[in-house]
C-alpha cells in the first residue's frame, strides 16, 4: 500500500471510530504542514539580505502612512511563477500585514490551457496571444516581460473579473498600433475608459504604456480594440499603498528567456511599473536540459541582471529540488540532474558577486530527495513529476519565501531601531 493509501486508510478509521462512538460525523484531521529545511549555506535561507534595502524601506514607509503607491514585487520565472500558487501564497500574506496594492501585471490575454492566475478569471474572445519560450535565441521576436504579445483588433474581446481582494481603479496597458493609431475601450464594473496606442510615424513605430483611472474601485474589466493593436500587458493595480505582486512567468522558460526579452519593451515597462523588487526564478529547466554548459549558463544569468537598472533591488530564487525518473537514484528510484546543483552553485556566487539576494529554495523546502519526500506524503506537497508543487505544496513553500522575507525586514526594523 502506497503512503497515499496508507493516510487515507488512517482518516478512514479515524472517521470510522468517531461513527462508532455515535458521533454520527466523520472526523477531518489535517495533516500536520512539513518542517521548512534548514540551509545550509544561507542564515534563515536568505543570503545577501542587504541588497534588499531599498524594497525593505518602501514596506517601512508603506507600514508608517508615508508612501502613496503600492509597493511593487514583480517576479519573472518559469512554470513555477506562471502558475501563481506560490507568488499567490506571498501576495496574500503581504497584502494582509501592508494592505492591498492591486492584482498587479497579466499576460495580455490567456497564454496556455488551464491558465487560472490567482484573484482573477480572464477569459477571451478571438484573442491571438503568442507566447514564445526564446531560450536558445531561435525566436528573438519584440516581446516585453511578460513573454507574449496578443495581436487584436475589432470584435476581439478579454474579460477580466476579479475577487474583491484584487479590485482596482487604475489599469496600465503597454501596446502599439499596428501599422496605424488604434484605440482600447476599457469598459469596468462601473464606468468606461479609453485608451489610443499610435501606430507608426515614417516607419518608426511608437511603442508606449498607457493608463486609465477609474473613480471608484473595479472588479470587472472588458476590452475592446477598434483597428490592429499589439500588446504585450494588462497591469491592474491602485493609486493608494499596499503591496501589488505580479507574476510572469512562461512554461519552459530558462534564464535564457529573460536575456532575450526586447530591451525597448522592458525598458518601457520598468518605466511604468516602477517596482521596488524584481525576483529572478528560474533555474529548473536549465539544470534538466541536456547540454547544460556552466560558462554558458553563468553568461546568461550574468546578462539576466544587466537587463535590470543598476540599484533595483533583486532577488535571486535558487533552484529548488527536482528528480528525474528513470534514473535508478536513491530518491525512490529517481536522482537529480547532476547539473541541477551546478546551477544552484553558479546562481549563489553570481548573486554574492553582483551584490543582489539570494534565496535558498532547495535548502527550505528539505535538500536531498525532498521532492520525493514531498510527493509521496500522506497529503502530497509535490506531483507526481518531482518537479512541481501541488496547491497545499505551493501555498506552503509560498509561505517559506514570505516568512523568510519578513523576518528579514523585521531584522532591518529592529537594527535600525537599535542604531536609532
Amino acid at each position: 500500500m502506497s503512503l497515499g493509501a496508507v493516510g487515507a486508510a488512517i482518516l478512514i478509521l479515524a472517521g470510522q471510530a468517531d461513527v462508532q462512538a455515535g458521533t454520527g460525523a466523520v472526523a477531518y484531521r489535517p495533516v500536520a504542514a512539513p518542517t521548512p529545511g534548514v540551509s545550509s549555506i544561507c542564515p534563515d535561507g536568505l543570503c545577501g539580505e542587504a541588497a534588499l534595502e531599498g524594497l525593505l524601506q518602501a514596506l517601512e514607509a508603506t507600514e508608517a502612512g508615508a508612501r502613496d503607491r503600492p509597493v511593487h514585487i514583480l517576479q519573472i520565472g518559469d512554470s513555477h511563477t506562471a502558475g501563481d500558487r506560490i507568488t499567490g501564497a506571498v501576495r496574500a500574506r503581504w497584502q494582509a500585514r501592508f494592505g492591498v496594492g492591486g492584482r498587479g501585471v497579466l499576460p495580455p490575454g490567456v497564454p496556455y490551457a488551464g491558465y487560472a492566475p490567482m484573484q482573477v478569471e480572464v477569459t477571451t474572445t478571438d484573442w491571438p496571444l503568442r507566447t514564445d519560450v526564446l531560450s536558445g535565441g531561435r525566436l528573438p521576436v519584440g516581446v516585453g516581460f511578460t513573454g507574449s504579445e496578443a495581436d487584436v483588433a475589432d470584435g476581439a474581446v478579454m474579460t477580466i473579473a476579479a475577487e474583491n481582494s484584487a479590485a482596482f481603479d487604475k489599469v496600465q496597458i503597454c501596446g502599439e498600433g499596428w501599422p496605424k493609431d488604434a484605440e482600447l475601450a476599457l469598459t469596468g464594473s462601473a464606468g468606461l475608459r479609453t485608451m489610443v496606442f499610435p501606430g507608426s510615424r515614417d516607419e518608426i513605430w511608437q511603442p508606449v504604456c498607457q493608463t486609465a483611472i477609474f473613480d471608484t474601485l473595479q472588479t470587472r474589466l472588458e476590452i475592446r480594440p477598434t483597428g490592429r493593436v499589439k500588446l504585450h500587458d494588462v497591469r491592474l493595480t491602485r493609486q493608494g499603498p499596499g503591496v501589488e505582486l505580479s507574476n510572469l512567468g512562461v512554461v519552459g522558460g530558462t534564464i535564457q528567456d529573460l536575456v532575450l526579452r526586447n530591451g525597448d519593451w522592458t525598458r518601457l515597462e520598468l518605466d511604468a511599473w516602477r517596482p521596488d523588487l524584481v525576483i529572478i526564478a528560474f533555474g529548473v529547466n536549465d539544470g534538466f536540459a541536456p547540454n547544460f554548459d556552466a560558462d554558458d549558463y553563468e553568461s546568461w544569468l550574468r546578462g539576466a541582471l544587466a537587463v535590470l537598472p543598476s540599484g533595483l533591488p533583486v532577488l535571486i530564487l535558487g533552484a529548488p529540488e527536482g528528480l528525474k525518473a528513470g534514473t535508478g537514484g536513491r530518491c525512490g528510484g529517481r536522482a537529480a540532474p547532476a547539473s541541477l546543483a551546478v546551477v544552484r552553485d553558479v546562481q549563489r556566487r553570481v548573486a554574492s558577486e553582483t551584490g543582489v539576494a539570494f534565496w535558498d529554495w532547495y535548502g527550505r523546502m528539505g535538500g536531498d530527495c525532498s521532492a520525493e519526500r514531498l510527493a509521496t506524503a500522506p497529503e502530497p506537497y509535490m506531483r507526481p513529476d518531482r518537479v512541481h508543487f501541488t496547491s497545499p505544496g505551493a501555498e506552503w513553500i509560498g509561505g517559506v519565501l514570505s516568512d523568510d522575507l519578513l523576518a528579514a525586514y523585521d531584522r532591518w526594523k529592529a537594527a535600525k531601531g537599535e542604531a536609532d
